[in-house]
């Protein structure tokens, strides 16, 4: 003869799977807390310089034509790994002198190739988006994106 499930029992079940399974994401929040805790992907520390970096970069919407780490417009290059394509990655003077000097030639008047426009900005902007690029370059993104010459 079959048994049927009672009211009793399925309370039980109930209250029994809620348990199991709330533990078990308090124990998957703690794992991935930890993971990220220890594992760190910032290269560098988060300044002044690259909190003005990013609002720079953010004020001017260049997202809508670079990609940060593969996530953007594809309409100009990749800038996750501009330094280190400049190869100026670990000095910040040689990093803001190259950002300064391209930011300064733009645009570039080349007929027919895209261009980026002249935004005009200050030592002090140009300075904290090389800086947002530095840290941003020396960010661990576990290989993404996947392509290096951005």
């Amino acid at each position: 003869m079959a048994e049927f499930l009672t009211k009793s029992r399925a309370r039980n079940i109930f209250y029994g799977g809620s348990i199991f399974f709330v533990v078990v994401f308090i124990i998957l929040t703690a794992q991935s807390h930890k993971y990220v805790v220890e594992v760190s992907t910032a290269g560098m520390p988060l300044s002044e310089e690259v909190i003005l970096g990013k609002h720079v970069w953010e004020r001017h919407s260049c997202i809508n034509c670079h990609t940060l780490h593969g996530e953007g417009a594809y309409f100009a290059p990749e800038v996750g790994n501009v330094m280190t394509r400049w190869g100026v990655q670990d000095d910040p003077e040689d990093a803001f002198d190259t950002l300064k000097g391209w930011m300064e030639a733009q645009p570039s008047g080349i007929e027919g190739r895209r261009q980026m426009p002249q935004f005009n900005l200050t030592d002090a902007e140009i300075r904290g988006l090389a800086e947002f690029f530095r840290w941003a370059d020396q960010t661990d993104t576990q290989g993404w994106p996947p392509n290096d010459a951005g």
